[in-house]
Protein backbone atom coordinates (compact mmCIF):
# COMPACT_ATOMS: atom_id res chain seq x y z
CA UNK A 1 0.00 0.00 0.00
CA UNK A 2 2.67 2.55 0.98
CA UNK A 3 4.75 1.25 -2.52
CA UNK A 4 1.34 2.32 -4.55
CA UNK A 5 1.33 5.72 -2.78
CA UNK A 6 4.71 6.70 -3.17
CA UNK A 7 4.94 5.79 -6.98
CA UNK A 8 2.75 9.33 -8.34
CA UNK A 9 5.49 11.11 -6.33
CA UNK A 10 7.94 9.27 -7.69
CA UNK A 11 6.91 10.06 -11.15
CA UNK A 12 6.85 13.44 -10.81
CA UNK A 13 10.28 13.98 -8.94
CA UNK A 14 11.43 12.09 -12.20
CA UNK A 15 9.96 14.43 -14.83
CA UNK A 16 11.15 16.73 -12.55
CA UNK A 17 14.85 15.82 -13.36
CA UNK A 18 14.33 15.18 -16.79
CA UNK A 19 13.11 18.50 -17.11
CA UNK A 20 15.58 20.50 -15.64
CA UNK A 21 18.03 18.48 -17.20
CA UNK A 22 16.83 19.82 -21.05
CA UNK A 23 16.82 23.16 -19.42
CA UNK A 24 20.08 23.03 -19.13
CA UNK A 25 21.10 21.04 -22.36
CA UNK A 26 19.42 24.52 -24.10
CA UNK A 27 20.47 27.19 -22.10
CA UNK A 28 24.34 25.73 -21.80
CA UNK A 29 25.53 26.72 -18.32
CA UNK A 30 23.04 29.03 -16.76
CA UNK A 31 25.02 28.83 -13.08
CA UNK A 32 27.77 30.37 -14.74
CA UNK A 33 26.32 32.82 -16.85
CA UNK A 34 27.61 31.61 -19.91
CA UNK A 35 24.94 30.43 -22.70
CA UNK A 36 26.71 27.79 -24.71
CA UNK A 37 23.72 27.59 -27.44
CA UNK A 38 23.77 30.28 -29.94
CA UNK A 39 19.96 29.34 -30.73
CA UNK A 40 19.07 32.02 -28.02
CA UNK A 41 18.83 35.18 -29.69
CA UNK A 42 22.42 36.52 -28.52
CA UNK A 43 23.60 39.60 -29.73
CA UNK A 44 26.96 40.83 -31.27
CA UNK A 45 28.79 43.49 -29.96
CA UNK A 46 32.60 44.28 -31.83
CA UNK A 47 32.51 47.62 -30.09
CA UNK A 48 34.74 46.65 -26.62
CA UNK A 49 38.38 48.76 -26.97
CA UNK A 50 40.65 46.52 -27.42
CA UNK A 51 44.32 48.19 -26.83
CA UNK A 52 47.02 45.79 -28.76
CA UNK A 53 50.85 46.99 -29.14
CA UNK A 54 53.91 44.67 -29.27
CA UNK A 55 57.21 44.56 -27.10
CA UNK A 56 60.52 42.92 -27.57
CA UNK A 57 61.03 40.18 -24.45
CA UNK A 58 63.87 41.21 -22.14
CA UNK A 59 66.26 38.13 -21.60
CA UNK A 60 64.00 35.52 -20.81
CA UNK A 61 65.19 32.00 -18.42
CA UNK A 62 66.32 29.51 -21.20
CA UNK A 63 67.45 26.63 -18.36
CA UNK A 64 64.95 24.09 -17.12
CA UNK A 65 63.37 23.92 -20.48
CA UNK A 66 61.23 20.89 -21.52
CA UNK A 67 63.20 20.51 -24.95
CA UNK A 68 66.30 22.26 -26.21
CA UNK A 69 67.26 23.27 -29.71
CA UNK A 70 70.75 23.74 -31.85
CA UNK A 71 71.32 25.42 -35.00
CA UNK A 72 70.17 28.49 -37.65
CA UNK A 73 67.33 29.12 -38.61
CA UNK A 74 66.09 32.20 -40.60
CA UNK A 75 61.99 33.65 -40.31
CA UNK A 76 60.77 35.32 -43.34
CA UNK A 77 59.86 38.10 -40.99
CA UNK A 78 62.01 38.21 -38.44
CA UNK A 79 65.34 37.24 -39.78
CA UNK A 80 68.03 34.88 -38.85
CA UNK A 81 68.51 33.49 -35.25
CA UNK A 82 71.50 31.14 -33.91
CA UNK A 83 70.57 29.14 -30.54
CA UNK A 84 73.75 27.27 -29.38
CA UNK A 85 73.97 24.90 -26.17
CA UNK A 86 76.01 24.78 -22.97
CA UNK A 87 75.38 21.28 -21.11
CA UNK A 88 76.58 20.30 -17.82
CA UNK A 89 77.57 16.17 -18.06
CA UNK A 90 77.05 13.85 -15.72
CA UNK A 91 78.56 10.28 -14.91
CA UNK A 92 76.12 7.34 -14.97
CA UNK A 93 78.82 5.33 -12.51
CA UNK A 94 80.56 7.58 -10.06
CA UNK A 95 84.09 6.75 -9.02
CA UNK A 96 84.47 4.25 -11.53
CA UNK A 97 86.93 1.57 -11.16
CA UNK A 98 88.79 1.03 -14.70
CA UNK A 99 90.28 -2.44 -13.37
CA UNK A 100 93.73 -3.39 -14.99
CA UNK A 101 95.51 -1.75 -17.96
CA UNK A 102 91.49 -0.15 -19.58
CA UNK A 103 92.65 0.92 -23.18
CA UNK A 104 90.02 3.02 -24.65
CA UNK A 105 88.70 2.10 -27.98
CA UNK A 106 86.24 4.90 -28.91
CA UNK A 107 83.62 7.91 -27.48
CA UNK A 108 80.37 8.52 -29.14
CA UNK A 109 77.78 11.28 -28.79
CA UNK A 110 74.87 10.53 -29.13
CA UNK A 111 71.59 12.73 -29.30
CA UNK A 112 68.27 11.50 -30.61
CA UNK A 113 65.79 13.74 -32.29
CA UNK A 114 61.98 13.45 -31.98
CA UNK A 115 60.93 10.97 -34.86
CA UNK A 116 58.04 8.27 -35.39
CA UNK A 117 58.73 4.88 -36.82
CA UNK A 118 55.92 3.83 -39.25
CA UNK A 119 56.33 -0.28 -40.25
CA UNK A 120 55.06 -1.28 -43.69
CA UNK A 121 53.18 -5.00 -44.36
CA UNK A 122 56.60 -6.20 -44.93
CA UNK A 123 57.90 -5.07 -41.37
CA UNK A 124 60.23 -2.52 -43.07
CA UNK A 125 60.49 0.12 -40.45
CA UNK A 126 60.55 3.97 -41.72
CA UNK A 127 61.54 7.10 -39.50
CA UNK A 128 59.73 10.46 -40.09
CA UNK A 129 61.55 13.06 -38.08
CA UNK A 130 59.57 15.92 -36.20
CA UNK A 131 61.11 19.59 -35.11
CA UNK A 132 63.99 19.56 -37.71
CA UNK A 133 63.87 22.78 -39.81
CA UNK A 134 65.89 22.96 -42.86
CA UNK A 135 68.66 20.88 -43.90
CA UNK A 136 71.88 23.07 -45.06
CA UNK A 137 75.20 21.92 -43.95
CA UNK A 138 76.47 23.62 -40.87
CA UNK A 139 79.26 23.15 -38.69
CA UNK A 140 78.92 22.14 -34.82
CA UNK A 141 82.01 23.15 -33.05
CA UNK A 142 82.43 21.37 -29.59
CA UNK A 143 84.44 23.23 -27.00
CA UNK A 144 84.98 22.18 -23.51
CA UNK A 145 83.69 25.39 -21.31
CA UNK A 146 84.97 26.87 -18.25
CA UNK A 147 81.87 28.49 -16.80
CA UNK A 148 80.12 26.57 -13.67
CA UNK A 149 76.44 26.46 -13.79
CA UNK A 150 75.41 26.26 -10.70
CA UNK A 151 72.00 24.49 -9.04
CA UNK A 152 71.04 27.39 -6.53
CA UNK A 153 70.83 31.08 -6.46
CA UNK A 154 73.55 32.37 -4.09
CA UNK A 155 71.80 36.08 -4.14
CA UNK A 156 68.64 34.29 -2.48
CA UNK A 157 70.34 32.29 -0.20
CA UNK A 158 70.68 29.51 -2.01
CA UNK A 159 66.94 28.87 -1.84
CA UNK A 160 66.11 29.32 -5.26
CA UNK A 161 67.53 27.41 -8.54
CA UNK A 162 69.90 29.61 -10.58
CA UNK A 163 68.21 30.71 -13.77
CA UNK A 164 69.99 31.11 -16.97
CA UNK A 165 69.11 33.26 -19.81
CA UNK A 166 69.05 33.83 -23.63
CA UNK A 167 71.40 36.75 -23.62
CA UNK A 168 74.48 35.06 -21.87
CA UNK A 169 75.96 33.52 -24.87
CA UNK A 170 78.94 36.28 -24.25
CA UNK A 171 79.26 35.59 -21.25
CA UNK A 172 79.73 31.59 -21.70
CA UNK A 173 81.90 32.68 -24.97
CA UNK A 174 84.63 34.10 -22.31
CA UNK A 175 84.74 30.99 -20.71
CA UNK A 176 85.21 29.23 -23.29
CA UNK A 177 88.26 26.37 -23.72
CA UNK A 178 90.01 23.76 -25.51
CA UNK A 179 87.69 23.00 -28.98
CA UNK A 180 87.25 19.30 -28.40
CA UNK A 181 85.75 18.34 -31.84
CA UNK A 182 84.23 19.83 -35.11
CA UNK A 183 81.16 17.83 -36.65
CA UNK A 184 81.39 20.08 -40.28
CA UNK A 185 78.68 19.83 -43.15
CA UNK A 186 76.06 18.37 -40.54
CA UNK A 187 72.95 17.94 -42.24
CA UNK A 188 70.25 15.59 -40.29
CA UNK A 189 68.76 12.23 -41.58
CA UNK A 190 65.91 10.40 -40.97
CA UNK A 191 67.59 7.25 -41.26
CA UNK A 192 68.18 4.99 -38.36
CA UNK A 193 71.84 4.12 -36.50
CA UNK A 194 73.04 0.80 -36.81
CA UNK A 195 75.67 0.13 -34.39
CA UNK A 196 77.28 -3.47 -34.01
CA UNK A 197 79.44 -5.25 -31.16
CA UNK A 198 81.48 -7.94 -30.61
CA UNK A 199 81.01 -9.51 -27.95
CA UNK A 200 84.04 -11.29 -25.92
CA UNK A 201 84.80 -15.27 -26.66
CA UNK A 202 82.77 -17.79 -25.42
CA UNK A 203 83.23 -20.27 -22.56
CA UNK A 204 84.84 -22.20 -25.13
CA UNK A 205 87.06 -19.46 -26.48
CA UNK A 206 85.37 -19.70 -29.86
CA UNK A 207 84.00 -16.69 -31.65
CA UNK A 208 80.93 -15.04 -31.25
CA UNK A 209 78.03 -13.42 -33.39
CA UNK A 210 78.18 -9.68 -33.85
CA UNK A 211 75.50 -7.90 -32.21
CA UNK A 212 73.82 -5.26 -34.03
CA UNK A 213 71.50 -2.49 -32.56
CA UNK A 214 69.32 0.33 -34.57
CA UNK A 215 69.11 3.37 -32.60
CA UNK A 216 66.68 6.05 -33.89
CA UNK A 217 68.07 8.98 -35.81
CA UNK A 218 70.15 11.37 -34.30
CA UNK A 219 73.14 13.54 -34.26
CA UNK A 220 75.74 11.01 -33.57
CA UNK A 221 79.31 11.42 -33.84
CA UNK A 222 82.77 9.92 -32.91
CA UNK A 223 84.51 12.10 -30.54
CA UNK A 224 88.88 12.27 -30.17
CA UNK A 225 89.95 9.57 -27.75
CA UNK A 226 92.83 11.49 -26.52
CA UNK A 227 90.69 14.63 -25.05
CA UNK A 228 88.55 11.69 -22.74
CA UNK A 229 91.48 9.53 -21.83
CA UNK A 230 93.09 12.34 -19.96
CA UNK A 231 90.11 14.15 -19.02
CA UNK A 232 88.38 10.69 -17.13
CA UNK A 233 90.60 7.93 -17.33
CA UNK A 234 93.69 9.55 -15.90
CA UNK A 235 91.46 11.02 -12.97
CA UNK A 236 90.42 7.18 -11.68
CA UNK A 237 91.15 7.20 -7.82
CA UNK A 238 90.86 10.84 -7.14
CA UNK A 239 87.80 13.12 -5.99
CA UNK A 240 86.91 14.64 -9.36
CA UNK A 241 85.20 11.39 -10.48
CA UNK A 242 83.63 10.60 -6.75
CA UNK A 243 80.53 11.34 -7.22
CA UNK A 244 78.87 13.99 -9.57
CA UNK A 245 78.96 17.56 -7.57
CA UNK A 246 82.85 17.06 -7.61
CA UNK A 247 82.58 15.77 -11.32
CA UNK A 248 80.62 19.05 -12.24
CA UNK A 249 83.01 21.28 -11.00
CA UNK A 250 86.30 19.32 -12.59
CA UNK A 251 84.39 19.03 -16.13
CA UNK A 252 81.76 21.93 -16.21
CA UNK A 253 80.28 21.21 -19.59
CA UNK A 254 80.20 21.44 -23.09
CA UNK A 255 79.20 24.20 -25.47
CA UNK A 256 77.91 23.30 -28.71
CA UNK A 257 78.15 26.27 -31.01
CA UNK A 258 77.40 26.53 -34.44
CA UNK A 259 78.54 27.84 -37.54
CA UNK A 260 77.14 28.15 -41.29
CA UNK A 261 74.65 30.40 -43.35
CA UNK A 262 71.99 28.01 -43.89
CA UNK A 263 69.02 26.93 -41.74
CA UNK A 264 69.72 23.59 -40.23
CA UNK A 265 67.29 23.75 -36.24
CA UNK A 266 67.33 20.84 -34.46
CA UNK A 267 64.67 20.30 -31.55
CA UNK A 268 66.05 17.84 -28.88
CA UNK A 269 65.00 16.17 -25.00
CA UNK A 270 68.22 15.58 -23.70
CA UNK A 271 66.96 13.52 -21.19
CA UNK A 272 68.10 10.55 -23.74
CA UNK A 273 71.32 12.05 -25.24
CA UNK A 274 74.67 10.73 -23.92
CA UNK A 275 77.97 10.43 -24.39
CA UNK A 276 79.36 6.67 -24.32
CA UNK A 277 83.02 6.01 -23.74
CA UNK A 278 83.60 2.39 -24.61
CA UNK A 279 86.77 0.89 -23.73
CA UNK A 280 88.17 -2.20 -22.42
CA UNK A 281 89.91 -3.82 -19.46
CA UNK A 282 92.43 -6.76 -18.65
CA UNK A 283 90.90 -9.59 -16.35
CA UNK A 284 94.13 -9.43 -13.75
CA UNK A 285 96.77 -7.51 -12.97
CA UNK A 286 99.68 -9.01 -14.53
CA UNK A 287 101.18 -6.78 -17.16
CA UNK A 288 99.54 -6.16 -20.35
CA UNK A 289 99.70 -9.23 -22.63
CA UNK A 290 97.58 -10.51 -25.67
CA UNK A 291 97.03 -13.50 -23.78
CA UNK A 292 94.97 -12.60 -20.93
CA UNK A 293 91.17 -12.08 -21.77
CA UNK A 294 90.27 -8.03 -22.18
CA UNK A 295 86.71 -7.09 -20.97
CA UNK A 296 84.68 -4.77 -23.04
CA UNK A 297 82.37 -2.46 -21.33
CA UNK A 298 81.14 1.49 -21.07
CA UNK A 299 81.41 4.51 -19.26
CA UNK A 300 78.16 6.67 -20.03
CA UNK A 301 78.15 10.46 -19.52
CA UNK A 302 74.44 12.05 -19.34
CA UNK A 303 72.98 15.58 -19.98
CA UNK A 304 70.63 15.33 -17.19
CA UNK A 305 71.81 18.18 -15.14
CA UNK A 306 71.75 21.95 -16.00
CA UNK A 307 71.28 22.65 -19.84
CA UNK A 308 70.93 26.34 -21.33
CA UNK A 309 69.92 27.84 -24.58
CA UNK A 310 71.60 31.06 -25.80
CA UNK A 311 70.54 33.23 -28.92
CA UNK A 312 71.88 35.08 -31.11
CA UNK A 313 68.95 37.28 -32.82
CA UNK A 314 69.41 39.58 -36.32
CA UNK A 315 66.23 41.27 -36.34
CA UNK A 316 64.72 42.61 -39.30
CA UNK A 317 65.31 46.33 -38.70
CA UNK A 318 61.85 47.62 -39.77
CA UNK A 319 60.06 45.28 -37.13
CA UNK A 320 62.87 46.14 -34.28
CA UNK A 321 62.08 50.06 -35.05
CA UNK A 322 58.42 49.02 -34.60
CA UNK A 323 58.70 47.09 -31.08
CA UNK A 324 61.46 50.31 -30.16
CA UNK A 325 58.50 52.50 -28.87
CA UNK A 326 55.57 50.77 -29.39
CA UNK A 327 52.28 53.34 -28.87
CA UNK A 328 50.40 52.03 -25.59
CA UNK A 329 47.96 54.80 -25.69
CA UNK A 330 46.23 53.78 -28.44
CA UNK A 331 47.15 50.74 -29.79
CA UNK A 332 49.25 49.63 -32.85
CA UNK A 333 48.12 48.86 -36.70
CA UNK A 334 50.63 45.92 -36.50
CA UNK A 335 51.38 43.34 -33.81
CA UNK A 336 54.16 41.02 -34.06
CA UNK A 337 54.68 37.37 -32.00
CA UNK A 338 57.90 35.83 -32.42
CA UNK A 339 59.13 32.44 -30.72
CA UNK A 340 62.77 32.54 -28.87
CA UNK A 341 64.43 34.99 -27.58
CA UNK A 342 60.98 36.75 -28.52
CA UNK A 343 58.71 39.22 -29.27
CA UNK A 344 55.50 39.17 -27.00
CA UNK A 345 52.01 41.20 -27.64
CA UNK A 346 50.30 42.74 -24.94
CA UNK A 347 46.54 43.12 -24.86
CA UNK A 348 44.60 45.72 -22.22
CA UNK A 349 40.46 45.06 -22.61
CA UNK A 350 37.84 47.75 -22.04
CA UNK A 351 39.66 51.02 -22.11
CA UNK A 352 39.68 54.00 -19.53
CA UNK A 353 38.78 54.30 -15.74
CA UNK A 354 36.99 57.63 -16.26
CA UNK A 355 35.09 57.38 -12.84
CA UNK A 356 37.67 56.11 -11.11
CA UNK A 357 35.97 53.47 -9.31
CA UNK A 358 39.04 50.89 -10.20
CA UNK A 359 36.45 49.40 -13.01
CA UNK A 360 37.31 50.17 -16.76
CA UNK A 361 34.17 52.06 -17.46
CA UNK A 362 33.06 49.64 -20.47
CA UNK A 363 33.14 46.68 -18.14
CA UNK A 364 31.51 47.99 -15.33
CA UNK A 365 28.50 49.08 -17.48
CA UNK A 366 28.50 45.13 -18.65
CA UNK A 367 28.35 44.68 -14.80
CA UNK A 368 25.41 46.30 -14.30
CA UNK A 369 23.49 45.29 -17.31
CA UNK A 370 24.34 41.93 -15.93
CA UNK A 371 25.22 40.24 -19.61
CA UNK A 372 24.93 36.75 -20.47
CA UNK A 373 27.75 35.54 -22.47
CA UNK A 374 27.17 33.33 -25.18
CA UNK A 375 30.50 33.74 -26.75
CA UNK A 376 33.53 35.93 -26.73
CA UNK A 377 36.35 35.45 -29.30
CA UNK A 378 39.42 37.69 -30.08
CA UNK A 379 40.01 37.30 -33.79
CA UNK A 380 43.79 38.16 -35.08
CA UNK A 381 44.06 38.72 -38.47
CA UNK A 382 47.43 37.63 -40.33
CA UNK A 383 48.78 40.69 -42.59
CA UNK A 384 49.85 38.08 -45.59
CA UNK A 385 51.83 41.28 -47.23
CA UNK A 386 54.12 40.64 -44.08
CA UNK A 387 54.31 36.69 -43.82
CA UNK A 388 54.34 34.75 -46.87
CA UNK A 389 52.60 31.74 -45.26
CA UNK A 390 52.90 28.23 -46.01
CA UNK A 391 54.78 25.74 -43.42
CA UNK A 392 56.97 28.65 -41.81
CA UNK A 393 53.82 30.10 -39.94
CA UNK A 394 53.41 29.10 -36.48
CA UNK A 395 50.11 27.11 -36.40
CA UNK A 396 49.31 28.15 -32.47
CA UNK A 397 49.42 30.91 -30.41
CA UNK A 398 48.92 31.48 -26.98
CA UNK A 399 47.16 33.80 -24.72
CA UNK A 400 47.58 33.82 -20.74
CA UNK A 401 47.14 36.29 -17.67
CA UNK A 402 50.59 38.32 -17.37
CA UNK A 403 49.74 39.84 -13.86
CA UNK A 404 49.92 35.94 -12.27
CA UNK A 405 51.39 33.99 -14.96
CA UNK A 406 48.57 31.42 -15.57
CA UNK A 407 46.19 30.24 -18.38
CA UNK A 408 43.15 31.56 -18.97
CA UNK A 409 39.88 29.67 -17.34
CA UNK A 410 39.26 28.37 -20.60
CA UNK A 411 42.48 27.02 -21.12
CA UNK A 412 42.03 24.90 -18.22
CA UNK A 413 38.21 24.22 -18.93
CA UNK A 414 38.72 23.12 -22.66
CA UNK A 415 37.39 19.58 -23.08
CA UNK A 416 39.85 19.03 -26.35
CA UNK A 417 42.86 19.08 -23.41
CA UNK A 418 43.27 15.36 -24.13
CA UNK A 419 43.59 15.13 -28.29
CA UNK A 420 46.65 14.81 -30.11
CA UNK A 421 49.24 17.89 -29.46
CA UNK A 422 48.12 19.75 -32.86
CA UNK A 423 44.50 19.71 -32.31
CA UNK A 424 44.60 19.92 -28.48
CA UNK A 425 42.66 22.83 -26.54
CA UNK A 426 41.27 23.77 -30.09
CA UNK A 427 38.13 25.29 -28.31
CA UNK A 428 40.18 27.92 -26.62
CA UNK A 429 42.82 27.99 -29.06
CA UNK A 430 42.08 28.24 -32.17
CA UNK A 431 44.79 26.71 -34.84
CA UNK A 432 45.66 28.97 -37.53
CA UNK A 433 42.84 29.56 -40.14
CA UNK A 434 44.17 29.08 -43.91
CA UNK A 435 42.61 30.74 -46.89
CA UNK A 436 42.56 28.18 -50.31
CA UNK A 437 45.80 29.33 -51.08
CA UNK A 438 47.73 27.93 -48.01
CA UNK A 439 48.55 30.90 -46.46
CA UNK A 440 47.33 31.51 -42.78
CA UNK A 441 43.96 34.25 -42.32
CA UNK A 442 43.52 33.66 -39.13
CA UNK A 443 43.41 32.69 -35.50
CA UNK A 444 40.34 32.74 -33.24
CA UNK A 445 41.31 33.09 -29.69
CA UNK A 446 37.71 32.00 -27.13
CA UNK A 447 37.65 33.69 -23.84
CA UNK A 448 33.90 32.98 -23.29
CA UNK A 449 34.66 31.82 -19.40
CA UNK A 450 37.31 34.59 -18.59
CA UNK A 451 35.17 36.96 -19.73
CA UNK A 452 31.65 35.72 -17.96
CA UNK A 453 34.02 35.93 -15.11
CA UNK A 454 34.96 39.26 -15.31
CA UNK A 455 31.30 40.22 -15.23
CA UNK A 456 29.64 38.51 -12.77
CA UNK A 457 32.94 36.99 -10.48
CA UNK A 458 34.40 40.46 -10.40
CA UNK A 459 37.40 38.86 -11.37
CA UNK A 460 40.19 41.33 -12.23
CA UNK A 461 40.34 42.63 -15.59
CA UNK A 462 44.35 41.79 -16.03
CA UNK A 463 46.60 42.86 -19.25
CA UNK A 464 46.87 39.74 -21.58
CA UNK A 465 49.78 38.36 -22.90
CA UNK A 466 50.32 36.19 -26.41
CA UNK A 467 52.98 34.30 -27.93
CA UNK A 468 53.40 31.51 -30.45
CA UNK A 469 53.56 28.05 -28.73
CA UNK A 470 55.46 24.89 -29.82
CA UNK A 471 53.20 23.21 -28.11
CA UNK A 472 50.11 24.55 -26.16
CA UNK A 473 49.70 21.59 -24.17
CA UNK A 474 52.90 22.04 -22.07
CA UNK A 475 52.85 23.70 -19.38
CA UNK A 476 55.40 25.94 -17.49
CA UNK A 477 56.28 29.30 -17.87
CA UNK A 478 60.03 30.91 -17.88
CA UNK A 479 61.31 34.29 -15.60
CA UNK A 480 61.98 37.05 -17.38
CA UNK A 481 65.25 38.45 -16.18
CA UNK A 482 63.65 41.82 -14.96
CA UNK A 483 59.80 42.81 -15.05
CA UNK A 484 58.79 44.10 -18.45
CA UNK A 485 56.04 47.27 -18.80
CA UNK A 486 53.66 46.63 -18.04
CA UNK A 487 54.35 43.82 -15.62
CA UNK A 488 55.40 40.85 -17.57
CA UNK A 489 57.49 38.88 -15.69
CA UNK A 490 57.03 35.20 -16.61
CA UNK A 491 56.45 33.93 -20.43
CA UNK A 492 55.48 30.50 -21.50
CA UNK A 493 58.17 28.23 -22.14
CA UNK A 494 56.18 26.80 -25.03
CA UNK A 495 57.05 29.94 -26.37
CA UNK A 496 60.81 29.89 -25.89
CA UNK A 497 61.27 26.66 -27.63
CA UNK A 498 59.55 28.09 -30.68
CA UNK A 499 61.22 29.21 -33.19
CA UNK A 500 58.56 30.79 -35.86
CA UNK A 501 56.91 34.08 -36.07
CA UNK A 502 53.96 36.11 -37.12
CA UNK A 503 52.58 39.33 -37.90
CA UNK A 504 49.26 40.56 -36.98
CA UNK A 505 46.76 43.22 -37.26
CA UNK A 506 46.25 45.42 -34.65
CA UNK A 507 43.46 47.45 -32.95
CA UNK A 508 44.74 50.47 -35.04
CA UNK A 509 44.79 49.32 -38.12
CA UNK A 510 43.43 51.15 -41.62
CA UNK A 511 42.30 48.01 -42.65
CA UNK A 512 39.11 47.80 -40.97
CA UNK A 513 37.97 44.29 -42.37
CA UNK A 514 40.73 42.92 -40.63
CA UNK A 515 41.81 45.24 -37.58
CA UNK A 516 41.47 43.35 -34.24
CA UNK A 517 38.69 43.04 -32.58
CA UNK A 518 36.74 41.38 -29.74
CA UNK A 519 33.44 39.60 -30.30
CA UNK A 520 30.90 39.16 -27.96
CA UNK A 521 27.99 37.11 -28.45
CA UNK A 522 25.68 38.04 -25.37
CA UNK A 523 21.87 37.49 -23.94
CA UNK A 524 20.02 40.57 -21.82
CA UNK A 525 18.63 39.06 -18.76
CA UNK A 526 15.04 38.64 -18.48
Amino acid sequence: MKIKNALPKLMAIFSAIVLMASCEEDLGTIGSQIIGDQNVDAILDDTKTVLSYSRKLVPTQSNELPIYQLGSYTDPAYGRSTVNLLSQLTLNNTNPNFNFYPELDSVVLYIPYFSELTTDDEGVGTYELDSVYGNSPINIEIFESGYFLRDFDPSSGFEETQKYYTNQGPLFNSFQGELIHTITNFVPSSDAIETVEFPDEDDDGGETEPVVTELPPGLRDTLPTAYWEEKIFSREDTPDLLNNNNFREYLRGLYFKVNGSGDNLIKFDLSDARIDIHYTFQTDSNIPSDDIPRTATVLTLGFDAINVNVFDNDLTPSIAADLENPDVVNGEEHLYVHGGDGVITLLELFGDDADGNGVADELDQMRQDEWLINEANLIFYVDKGQVSGGSQEPERIVIYDIENGTALIDYTEDTTSGDEAIDAYTTHLGRLQRDSDGKGDFYKIRITNYLSDLIHKDSTNVALGLVVSQNVGAGGYQDLETTQAPGVEQVPSSSVVAHEGTVLFGNNSTNTERKLKLQIYYTEPN
